[in-house]
């Protein structure tokens, strides 16, 4: 089985504990922060590398969670591979 995999390192303009402030009304998207948003999709993960960088790798959600990301968080893409 061939998989291809997108990935994105990101560097937030803030720390990832502000952008899950989003998440503190539970009822909003039904999870507790941004890492188990992204979690929640399929094939996708979201791991920290410190307080303000992430490595998002996803099979086939990559740009839902791009546009969540441009229309909720401000940062930089580091690399897309």
């Amino acid at each position: 089985m061939i998989t291809s995999y997108k990935t994105l390192i990101v560097r937030f303009n803030s720390p990832i504990a502000v952008i899950d402030e989003v998440f503190n009304d539970a009822a909003y998207l039904g999870v507790g922060n941004l890492k188990e948003w992204i979690d929640d999709y399929e094939s996708t993960r979201f791991t920290a590398i410190d307080e303000q960088t992430a490595v998002i790798t996803s099979e086939y959600n990559m740009e839902c969670v791009r546009e969540w990301l441009e229309h909720h968080a401000t940062f930089a893409v580091i690399a897309e591979y």
